[in-house]
C-alpha cells in the first residue's frame, strides 16, 4: 500500500510540475490600439513578467492592480519586471477598458481577452488571477484572488527569481 501511495504521489507530481513550468499558450489578443499580439511571444527580454487577469466590474481586480500600481515603479527598478494586464471584459464592454485604465493611471501593457480564450488556455477559472513568469518564460507561480497586502508576496517571488 505504501508503494502504491508513492506511485500515485509521483504521478501527481509528474503531472503538476510541467504545468507550473509551462510556456504561455498561443492565443491572439489585441492591445488597446487594436494591434494583434500572440501571447506565446510575450516576454520581457530575460526579466520577469506578471500577467494579471482582470475585468472592469471586478472590484478585487481593481484593488490589486491599484495596489501594485503604487509600488510598480520601485518593482521595475529593482527587478526589471513588466506587468501585462489582461482584460476579460466582453467585446461589448471593450470600449470601456481604455477609459478605465486611463482613469486609474495604470502604466501596464493592456491586452483584451473578450472571450476569455487565453484565460481558459491557462486553466484559470476566476479573477483576479496573477501569473508570475521568470526571465526564461516559465510560469513560476499562478494564483487567484486578492486580499489587501498580498502584493507583498509578488515582490518576494520576483526577488527570488531575479537573483
Amino acid at each position: 500500500m505504501k508503494s502504491l501511495k508513492l506511485i500515485v504521489f509521483s504521478l501527481v507530481i509528474a503531472l503538476i510540475a510541467p504545468a507550473a513550468n509551462a510556456a504561455l499558450p498561443a492565443v491572439k489578443l489585441k492591445n488597446l490600439q487594436g494591434k494583434v499580439v500572440d501571447t506565446s511571444k510575450l516576454n520581457n527580454n530575460g526579466k520577469p513578467m506578471i500577467i494579471s487577469f482582470f475585468a472592469g466590474w471586478c472590484k478585487p481586480c481593481k484593488r490589486e492592480l491599484n495596489a501594485i500600481n503604487e509600488v510598480y515603479a520601485d518593482w521595475q527598478d529593482e527587478t526589471g519586471v513588466k506587468l501585462i494586464a489582461i482584460s476579460i471584459d466582453k467585446a461589448q464592454d471593450a470600449s470601456k477598458v481604455k477609459p478605465m485604465v486611463d482613469a486609474e493611471g495604470w502604466e501596464y501593457d493592456i491586452l483584451l481577452d473578450p472571450n476569455s480564450e487565453f484565460m481558459r488556455a491557462l486553466g484559470i477559472q476566476q479573477i483576479p488571477h496573477v501569473i508570475i513568469i521568470d526571465g526564461n518564460g516559465k510560469i513560476v507561480e499562478s494564483r487567484s484572488g486578492y486580499t489587501e497586502g498580498s502584493e507583498a508576496h509578488i515582490i518576494e517571488k520576483l526577488r527570488e527569481i531575479s537573483k
